[in-house]
């Protein structure tokens, strides 16, 4: 069942992604930080969703890891944006 679970995280993920992109240029709105925080925020659901209640697989470890990288980055470009608005 686990691999169908990752199975199924990836194609929604992806699926998440494509709609993401499609209505960032349906609207003509480009953008890598909104992008990144959209994704961010799906593998945040998917990451809960797929996580077992009793045991944790060596794969949610790494997602672990990459969701710790993703909310530093987060993090990074909420500063520059604060940064942005005082400067302003």
């Amino acid at each position: 069942m686990t691999g169908a679970k990752k199975c199924y995280a990836a194609t929604v993920l992806a699926a998440w992604l494509i709609t993401i992109a499609f209505f960032m240029v349906l609207s003509r709105t480009l953008d890598l930080e909104v992008f990144f925080v959209l994704s961010l925020i799906g593998l945040l659901v998917i990451a809960v969703l797929i996580d077992g209640a009793f045991s944790r697989p060596r794969y949610m470890r790494h997602i672990g890891y990459l969701i710790a990288a993703g909310v530093a980055i987060f993090a990074y470009i909420v500063a520059q944006k604060i940064l942005e608005i005082l400067a302003a």
